[in-house]
Parts: C-alpha cells; structure tokens; sequence
C-alpha cells in the first residue's frame, strides 16, 4: 500500500534517489521532493517494507498531461513488482485527477527502464525533448 509522502520524509527519499543513481549535480533532489510534496498539482507516493522506505514515484499533472519522475526501488527490494505497484499507484493518482495521459522521460542509455517501462505497456514516444536551464 503506497502513501502520500510529508515534508518529514525528504531525507529517506533522497537518500533512495541517490542510491538508485537518479540524482544529478544541476538538480537540487531536496528542491525537487519539497516542490513535489508541496505542489496542488503533485505528490511523491512512498511504499514501505517492514517500516521502511523500499520505493517512491513523483507524479505531477501540468494541466495537460500527467508525468512520473524519480521511480526508484531500493537495490535490495527489486525484482518483486515494487516498481509495476508503484506505477499503478501513480496511473491511479493520475486518472483521479482525469489527466488523458501519462509521460515520462527516461534517458536515452538506459535500456533496463526502458525495458521495464515497455513491459508495462508504455511506447516509446517519436518526440524530442528541448530545453533549457533557467537559472
């Protein structure tokens, strides 16, 4: 059962993020997890096992869309559908907010997520990402 994460989870969440190599130096995680939980149009959803952070996924609706960022599983928790459960919970979070559609970025080296995101029943998509830094 996931739940919604509070302002008191960011360490162990960022602790996660970091060890499942999702962070980067330009992205400030703690910035991204109290933009995230502190949003009216996102959330971080949080699985534990055994009282303890085992899976997160961000979810966000930008009024168009719905997007994922940050899935992670702890290393020693994979390889037991925490990753399918907690992109259910993020379909769920989206079709109650009755967002047409969900995306995601991935990068373009990662074979294993896109593998995994293509078992799930996600295409990759024909688009380009542009963008740049605003500060």
């Amino acid at each position: 059962m996931t739940r919604l994460a509070t302002p008191e989870d960011c360490d162990a969440v960022v602790a996660l993020w970091q060890a499942c190599g999702l962070t980067r130096p330009w992205n400030d995680a703690r910035a991204d997890f109290e933009r995230a939980v502190g949003g009216v149009s996102s959330d971080i959803l949080l699985l534990e096992k055994a009282g303890r952070l085992a899976a997160t996924v961000m979810v966000g609706d930008d009024g168009h869309r719905g997007w994922v960022y940050y899935l992670a599983v702890k290393p020693d928790c994979r390889k037991q559908g925490l990753g399918r459960t907690m992109m259910a919970a993020a379909e769920h979070w989206l079709r109650e907010r009755d967002a047409p559609k969900i995306q995601l970025m991935v990068r373009d080296d990662n074979e294993a997520a896109i593998g995994f995101y293509k078992a799930l029943g996600y295409d990759v998509q024909p688009v380009v990402t542009i963008g740049r830094r605003l500060d």
